[in-house]
């Protein structure tokens, strides 16, 4: 298995080989992931093993990181080979990230059999690169002919966290869990797992003008934004209406409290909210790879099923979203029927189904 970087491919690698270790008692799964990334530290809290390669993305822009890159791919080109022919792999798993790149490209060049999940609208750089070399792409949304060979492409959905998908918790639960008044609307802000400056700098300037109309805010900052934001709630004397968290374990708990939820709009983010069926005010992360989660976004706001504020607009625009959809329950109604048009269960068992097939097939 092979994906890093952020949460966004992470987790999802995570619950693809939680569904393998279900289907297959005794098999044995390594994780490959960039050094000094996250995965280096998610992957074996949730009991996997997991071997660094020196590898980076390429800067987009002039940057003398640039540099070191022909060093780190020649470097992590040869550890991905050694760890391919010390492991013996039957089968080799990609969710994107710097990593996943050469340890893809180094298993179907031995002949493994080479599995791709791309979750996004609009395929990153790595997919681009290895699609044609992989046996089969797992999509998330239809129409990604235009990327990939047909006959490789399978819909399968994302891999959403069986915490999520398992969740039968209520609202006065949820609140209670939190601090919250199950008795009031609840907005819920993520900003992925590291946060969002651009979310918390547009709810820092909102605080007042949401609060005021009775709605509740449970708001994730991140480590980064987290002092001034508390500090912020505490000047204005919002405490009560405003809990403030780093990070957030439960997110099913955060999803079952909420009333309409604010996020970035990368591949994972979208898939629970689909999952959840909330209202989402989607901001997109304006510097994305190749604007992708704009791409992602549009998808469903296209469709009814979400709004999009830009984050140059946010402060402006996002307290009027909010009040208009948690006042309209009309709106909400309509938004959450589309949304179930992107309903797409059981993802990480149909992913599995993919695996074994081409495992059946070597």
């Amino acid at each position: 298995m092979s994906g890093g970087g952020t949460g966004g491919h992470i987790f999802p690698a995570i619950a693809i080989a939680d569904g393998l270790k279900k289907r297959l008692e005794n098999a044995e799964i390594l994780f490959v992931g960039a050094k000094g990334r996250m995965e280096m530290e998610k992957v074996p809290l949730a009991g996997y093993n997991i071997e660094g390669l020196w590898i980076s993305g390429f800067q987009r822009k002039l940057d003398t990181q640039n540099l070191m890159f022909p060093f780190k791919l020649i470097s992590s080109l040869m550890g991905a080979s050694k760890i391919i022919k010390d492991f013996k792999p039957d089968i080799a798993i990609g969710t994107g990230g710097y990593a996943s790149g050469p340890l893809l490209f180094m298993a179907s060049r031995k002949g493994v059999p080479t599995l791709i999940l791309e979750q996004n609208s609009y395929p990153g750089v790595t997919t681009k690169l290895l699609a044609g070399r992989a046996d089969k792409i797992c999509v998330a949304y239809q129409g990604m002919e235009k990327y990939f060979e047909k006959e490789k492409i399978i819909v399968t959905g994302s891999p959403i966290r069986e915490q999520i998908t398992a969740s039968n918790i209520n609202k006065e639960e949820a609140c209670k869990f939190f601090g919250l008044d199950a008795s009031r609307e609840v907005l819920l802000i993520i900003g992925g797992s590291q946060g969002a400056i651009g979310i918390n700098s547009a709810i820092k300037a909102n605080l007042e003008k949401i609060t005021q109309g009775g709605m509740q805010l449970l708001w994730q900052t991140g480590t980064s934004s987290y002092d001034e934001a508390t500090a912020l709630v505490k000047e204005k004397g919002l405490e009560q209406m405003v809990v403030v968290k780093k990070f957030i374990s439960r997110m099913d708990m955060a999803y079952a409290a909420s009333t309409v939820v604010v996020s970035r709009s990368g591949a994972i983010a979208l898939a629970e909210i689909v999952a959840v069926g909330k209202p989402a005010i989607f901001i997109p992360l304006p510097t994305a790879a190749e604007d992708h989660q704009t791409k992602n976004a549009m998808t469903l706001v296209e469709k009814g099923a979400a709004v999009l504020v830009k984050q140059n607009q946010a402060v402006v625009e996002l307290a009027k979203a909010a009040e208009k959809l948690s006042l309209d329950n009309v709106s909400r109604k309509r938004m959450l029927e589309k949304l179930k048009d992107f309903e797409t269960p059981k993802a990480t068992e149909k992913i599995v189904d993919v695996a074994l097939d081409l495992l059946k097939k070597r």
